[in-house]
Formats: structure tokens, C-alpha cells, sequence
């Protein structure tokens, strides 16, 4: 691979450029790269599988530690629901082990021969549920699904604190060795609804099961969904440990994401679609009508920049019930004061003065005091729209009910990945999740190009309701003038009780940071110092887990790769 990275690097411009644009070949270069171990620090495949082995020998040993010693007398039951029989001799032979933990087995499809005594066959989920003993809490897996030594230990304990649980899982390949571990966020709604995350090795509380025997389910990741659409309390909660390990099926995944789409489009609320290229559900939700929105652009002078900026909007949006509001930070080029001048006879166009030093958190609340719209959208002056409905698919997601701040897909000028969500932990404070992948990478489980929940989306494009934004007293001024203003605006919002939110489907160039160069000036590190400080201070709680990561991958690289075995040692020790 390094011989073939070699060569694209001796590659005409033109003919790089030319490759770039071919999707397919692109993502096929950038994820052997990733393999490889030459992609954005990620370690090569040897590496990986070797740091993999060291945390499952540190997780065996902290699960031990909590479950060697307990005697059979103390050990509670457990229903177990197996779906499929594709593989079923597999998870029977490895269920022999568990006896004592096990109230009754079910198998979803018919059973023709059972190495298990007490096997029952069923026809569907919902009738395996109503037949389960409601005295106990119910697993499911799938076939050809076999469970870690303590898995069972560890779901019947958590059981008692909460309605639904899943945890993180792994493969086994031909040679039985345990690979490919999909370390998962905490409950993610919207990513369960666009990449079916949680589709095995989750455990339904009895009071859950009642609820959703009498609903016509067909997999293990409608299940979840169903659950959190029909019972606005449940509780889901996340084991972070690999306590199952399955059966690689690119088809049954797939059935796992259309039994979701197929929920969503016969709710009639929203209109989802399957993408074959990334196999995520793109998600469109409907409004009953189109709220205006009031985009704030701020600037100070930057003519070529605002004209990039505000050509594309008006030009490639689709959504038309907008209006651009430009504020001026004191321009003092003639050539900007000319254009905006122009600017300000468009109809669709209002451009506000704004005197004084740059404050990015005073000037967006300045320019929200005279917007007009239901929703606002933070746009920053160096923002160019690829995606025509861009402004469509984050309308959609900002009026639901449930949802607060909507981000984009947002790409350097290079094409490579700008924010994609952003992650609370890295670099001691915050960064971009999948910074510098490929556009069309698909990302760490398909969470690059899956619309999903974050804690925090970036302010360089960012679309919430004003009634919202006025709810929690917009951007901090005081504390943060600068940096970090939207990671803390982001989750005060997410403290009304609403879901921040990563939008894949809507796509924009962010030429960072253009208009006012890099912040290296020593007066300039010193208050990015001081603001990284006060984020730290306040939101110290979401920096040490950060519900929409995982405490298993890295915080020094944006990348979702396996923490190293020292941050593992560390880990696991606080367990």
C-alpha cells in the first residue's frame, strides 16, 4: 500500500483531481489506506487486532473480578430469544454453558433438531415476547451469536436499573478469533433510526415486553425503536463492554435498516430512503409548512468570501423561505462596503452594522435580536453549499419537537471532512469527529455518513429554533467571545430536554478560518487558553463521557480508533 500511495503522489494535479471525483474509487483508496495503517493515524490491521486482544484480556479481568466469586444459589435467570436459524447450532452449543442462567430459550423460525432441552419455537419476535415469563427480563441475539463468559452476569445486573440494555459487540473470523469490535455510543435515537446500531445483544425489561408484544416487529433493531417511539419514558442504557460476538451478514444488517425505514415511511412523518451506496437510511422529515429562516452571516469585509457564501445560497438552495442577514463587524475595505451595499438592495438580503472588536458570540446575538424567523441559522462567512437540499433535510430535522441544534456535513476545500459532529474529550476539550476523512468515507461504523445525535454541533453552520436559542440566552458574550462558544451553546440547549444533531445528508464547504487567518498571536493562545479553561470548568461532566462516544476509543486523534494500551489500562482500572 505505501508503494501505491507513492505513485497517486506522483500523479498529475489534473489527474488527481479527476480520480477524486469518482466516489467509489475514492472510499475504495481511503479505507485501504485505513487498513493499511496509513490513514490519519490510524494503526494498520496487526496493530489494531493486537491492541484488541490486550483490552479483551483487560475486560475479561475487571468482569472476573465482579463475577468470579458469585455462587449458583445467587445467580438470577434470563430469558433468551435466538432470531434466525441460519447459525443456530452455534449459539445452542455455546447457550450450554449458561444452564443455570437461563429460564427458557425461543427461537424466531422453525427448529428442526435442538442440542438445548428446553427450546421452544416461534413463529415472530412479538409472539416470542408474549410468550416469555414476564417475571423475568428477556436477551436477544441472533443466530450464530455466541456470548463472553460473563455477558449474562453483567445484563441480568444491569436489568434491575433500567427498561432496555445492549452492549458493544465484536466478530469471529474463520480462524475463531475475535476481531472487528463495534465499541457503540450510548442511546442514539437518530442514528438507530439511519444505521440500526443496536441489532443484537439487547435485553427488554418485562414491563417493555408487554408494550411491545402487541406491536408486529421483525427485528432486533425495530424492537429498540418501537420501544422509544411507543413509551416516551423508557430507560435504554449501554454496556460498554464486547459481551457478544457475532455473525458477520451484510444481508441480515440490511433487513435490520429497512424494517426501520418501513416503520418511518408507514408513520407518515418523515420519508426515508435506503441508500445502497453508504447502506444508511436518509431520513427527510416532513414540516407543515416551510418556517422562515433567518440566516446571520457575520463578517468583516472578506468581498470574495461573503460573495462565495451568499451566490451559493441563493443559487443552489432548494428551500426558499429564507432570509440572509449580513452584519458587518466594521468593514474598512472599500471594495466589501461596495458589495454589501448591492447586497443590501436584494430582497431576500438585510445587512446590519455591528461596530466594535470581533466578538463572534455578541455579533450572532446581535443578529438574532433582528431576525425574523422561527428558525436561525448561524452561517459563517466562509460557508459555500454543495447539497442543494441541504437547508430541507436540516429544516426538517430542527422543527421536530424532540430536536435542538442541527449541524452539517461540512468539508474543507480539499474535500476532506471539516465537522462531522463534534466529540467532548478530545484534545481536553472538543474536536470534530472523523476530522480530515475523505467526504465519502463512510466513517467508523457508517457514522460519517449516517445523521445521528451529538452532543454539540459547530456555529460555522448551525440551524435551531429562536425560541430556543433565546431559552437558554444565546451565546455566551462574557466567557466566550471566540472559541467554544457553540460547543456550550450546544449543550445548554440539549439541556431543555432536546437532542443536538449531526446532519450527513446536508453538505457545505467551510474554507476555515480564511477570513480571519490561525489564532497564534500570544494574545490571541492566551484567550483561547482562558475559554478552553472555563469549557472545561463548566462541562467537565460531559468531557469525561461524552454520551455519543464510546470510553473504549481514543481521545487523542479525531478518528474512533481502539485507545491505546495504556489509555485501556486506565480505563478500565475506573471501572
Amino acid at each position: 500500500m505505501l508503494t501505491v500511495k507513492g505513485a497517486v503522489g506522483l500523479l498529475p494535479l489534473s489527474v488527481k483531481q479527476k480520480l477524486k471525483q469518482n466516489a467509489q474509487l475514492t472510499e475504495l483508496y481511503s479505507r485501504s489506506l485505513q487498513r493499511s495503517g496509513l490513514f490519519y493515524g490510524f494503526p494498520s490491521k496487526k496493530k489494531r487486532m493486537a491492541m484488541y486482544k490486550h483490552y479483551l484480556k483487560l475486560q475479561d479481568r475487571a468482569l472476573s473480578d465482579k463475577y468470579e466469586n458469585l455462587s449458583e444459589s445467587n445467580k438470577e435467570k434470563i430469558n433468551v430469544v435466538v432470531v434466525g436459524t441460519d447459525f443456530l447450532a452455534t449459539t445452542q452449543k455455546d447457550l450450554q454453558r449458561y444452564l443455570s442462567q437461563i429460564k427458557k430459550v425461543f427461537v424466531v423460525g422453525k427448529v428442526t433438531a435442538s442440542q438445548y432441552e428446553d427450546v421452544e419455537s416461534v413463529a415472530s419476535l412479538s409472539e416470542a415476547l408474549g410468550a416469555c415469563d414476564s417475571s423475568h427480563s428477556t436477551l436477544f441475539i441472533k443466530s450464530g451469536d455466541t456470548l463472553s463468559k460473563f455477558a449474562l452476569n453483567e445484563f441480568i445486573a444491569v436489568a434491575k436499573q433500567t427498561d432496555i440494555a445492549y452492549c458493544d459487540t465484536d466478530e469471529k473470523n474463520q480462524k475463531g478469533v475475535l476481531t472487528s469490535p463495534k465499541f457503540l455510543p450510548d442511546w442514539n435515537p437518530d442514528l438507530q433510526l439511519s444505521t440500526a446500531y443496536i441489532n443484537t445483544g439487547v435485553l427488554i425489561s418485562p414491563e417493555i415486553s408487554d408494550v411491545l408484544a402487541v406491536n408486529n416487529v421483525s427485528t432486533i433493531a425495530q424492537l429498540v425503536t418501537t420501544a422509544w417511539q411507543k413509551q416516551s419514558t423508557v430507560t435504554i442504557s449501554h454496556i460498554p463492554y464486547t459481551l457478544v460476538h457475532s455473525e458477520n451478514s451484510v444481508k441480515r444488517e440490511q433487513n435490520e435498516l429497512l424494517s426501520i425505514s418501513d416503520d418511518l415511511n408507514s408513520q407518515g412523518s418523515a420519508v426515508s430512503s435506503f441508500s445502497k451506496h453508504q447502506k444508511v437510511n436518509c431520513v427527510l422529515w416532513k414540516t407543515l409548512n416551510e418556517p422562515l429562516v433567518s440566516l446571520i452571516i457575520p463578517t468583516k469585509n472578506g468581498k470574495e468570501l461573503v460573495k462565495a457564501c451568499i451566490d451559493s445560497i441563493r443559487e443552489k438552495t432548494i428551500y426558499k423561505n429564507y432570509e440572509i442577514l449580513l452584519i458587518d463587524n466594521g468593514s474598512d475595505e472599500d471594495a466589501s462596503i461596495r458589495y454589501f451595499e448591492t447586497l443590501a438592495e436584494l430582497p431576500e438580503v438585510r445587512v446590519l452594522n455591528y461596530p466594535g472588536p470581533f466578538n463572534y458570540s455578541a455579533i450572532n446575538n446581535f443578529g438574532v435580536k433582528h431576525a425574523k424567523g422561527e428558525v436561525v441559522g448561524l452561517i459563517n462567512n466562509d460557508i459555500e453549499v454543495i447539497s442543494p437540499d441541504w437547508l430541507t433535510y436540516m429544516a426538517g430535522h430542527v422543527m421536530r419537537e424532540d430536536i435542538g441544534c442541527v449541524g452539517a456535513k461540512l468539508l474543507y476545500s480539499d474535500g476532506r471532512i471539516q465537522h462531522a459532529g463534534v466529540v467532548l474529550g478530545y484534545g481536553g476539550g472538543a474536536g470534530h469527529a472523523h476530522k480530515y476523512f475523505p467526504r465519502y468515507h463512510p466513517g467508523y461504523l457508517k457514522r460519517l455518513a449516517a445523521t445521528q445525535n451529538y452532543s454539540a454541533v459547530t456555529a460555522a453552520c448551525l440551524l435551531v429554533k429562536r425560541s430556543h436559542f433565546g431559552a437558554v440566552g444565546g451565546l455566551d458574550e462574557e466567557n466566550l467571545a471566540v472559541a467554544f462558544n457553540d460547543v456550550d451553546f450546544c449543550l445548554r440547549v440539549r439541556e431543555l430536554g432536546v437532542r443536538n444533531l449531526y446532519c450527513a445528508e446536508a453538505e457545505l464547504y467551510h474554507h476555515e478560518s480564511v477570513s480571519r487567518g490561525l489564532d497564534i498571536s500570544p494574545e490571541k493562545a492566551a484567550r483561547f487558553n482562558r475559554e478552553l479553561e472555563y469549557l472545561q470548568t463548566k462541562w467537565s461532566h460531559v468531557i469525561k463521557h461524552d454520551p455519543a462516544y464510546n470510553p473504549n476509543l481514543t481521545l487523542k486523534r479525531e478518528n474512533f480508533a481502539l485507545k491505546t494500551k495504556e489509555e485501556q489500562s486506565v480505563l478500565l482500572a475506573s471501572y
